[in-house]
């Protein structure tokens, strides 16, 4: 355990003001993310130190593409999210409580140190909601920073605006999810809110961290195209017409078995109404496709980023340009 950052102490109990929620903590009792406890008038962390997964990825499983692409990535996180929606594909780790799983007792300068001997050159705090073992979060990334690795978070973006600007002094680039552009959607599939997500992304971007943004489509309740076209005019018109947005697949899980898999087709009329809205970069994935998960010249067209799945099979992007017309291409590439 270690101490939590971000509470007040209010006659006893505690007030966690790290997420939204804001929780109201009895002594002996948890937040709405299970991992972070009153104990006798202190909030501790339960998850400090103990990740359930510690995996080398490629960087695009995350998904980024923009960022020093076809690099691994050391990925790692631990259980417990303080969304609870209804289609996650982590659920058994995102879920569940400490002491589900057998603890690996992993320290902050033993991640960056795995990560050095193992050639990667940035971390990923992912997997599960990396808000909720913030402090572990900050603490690996401040030594990441020292060791030259740089640092993602894969998160929900459902975060505070304090904590996530002390993040933003070490982090240098985040892919958040936006579930759905609804206020409704929000609160019945994942129990929170969307202004909140809104609100960190947007500072995300004035810290001037490189953003990435996925949205999962799920039949028949995020799918309507003029919705997905107001979260694109939203992007465009807060964020850049540069950042990536990837579209990716829903498929039946958890609490949504009753619902099918996303079509490619609608994934591909989502992607056509981001590229009308004046989106430079938008993918496809979770499907198979050939030409939607490349990256092509806003300018010129050309091929500059060739993957199949996972893989990047050639990048023409040279210095950050174009290789064809020199147009500069959004991303972190060195």
């Amino acid at each position: 355990m270690k101490e939590a950052l971000y509470y007040k102490k209010l006659n006893g109990i505690i007030n966690c003001v790290l997420c939204p929620w804001k929780c109201m903590i009895i002594n002996g009792n948890v937040g709405v993310c299970r991992v972070r406890k009153n104990i006798d008038g202190k909030l501790y962390s339960l998850v400090y130190r103990n990740p359930v997964s510690v995996a080398v990825d490629p960087i695009e499983k995350k998904p980024l593409y923009h960022f020093l692409p076809g690099t691994e990535i050391l990925s790692f996180g631990t259980v417990g999210c303080n969304l609870k929606c209804l289609h996650c594909q982590n659920f058994e780790t995102s879920q569940a409580e400490p002491g589900d799983f057998p603890e690996h007792k992993v320290m902050p300068g033993e991640i960056v140190e795995r990560a050095i001997n193992l050639g990667c050159n940035s971390i990923a705090y992912t997997y599960n909601e990396p808000t909720i073992f913030y402090e572990y979060v900050l603490d690996t990334a401040k030594i990441a920073r020292k060791k030259r690795l740089k640092n993602v978070i894969v998160s929900n973006g459902y975060i505070n605006e304090a904590p996530l600007l002390e993040w933003c002094k070490y982090i240098d680039g985040a892919n958040i999810d936006i579930k759905g552009f609804d206020e409704n959607f929000y609160r019945k599939i994942t129990t929170a809110k969307l202004e909140p997500v809104l609100d960190a992304l947007k500072i995300l971007k004035k810290k001037k961290k490189w953003i990435e943004i996925t949205n999962l489509i799920i039949p028949a309740l995020n799918d309507e195209l003029k919705k997905i076209e107001e979260m694109c005019g939203w992007i465009k018109n807060n964020l850049g017409a540069e950042v990536p947005l990837h579209f990716t697949a829903f498929y039946p899980t958890y609490k949504l078995t009753d619902k099918p898999r996303t079509s490619t087709e609608i994934l591909l009329k989502a992607r056509d109404v981001a590229l009308k809205t004046g989106l430079k970069y938008v993918y496809v994935g979770n499907v198979y496709t050939t030409e939607e998960g490349n990256t092509y010249c806003p300018k010129c067209k050309s091929l500059l980023i060739e993957r199949n799945g996972f893989s990047i099979t050639q990048n023409n992007v040279k210095h950050g340009k174009c290789f064809n017309c020199s147009e500069k291409i959004a991303g972190v590439w060195e």
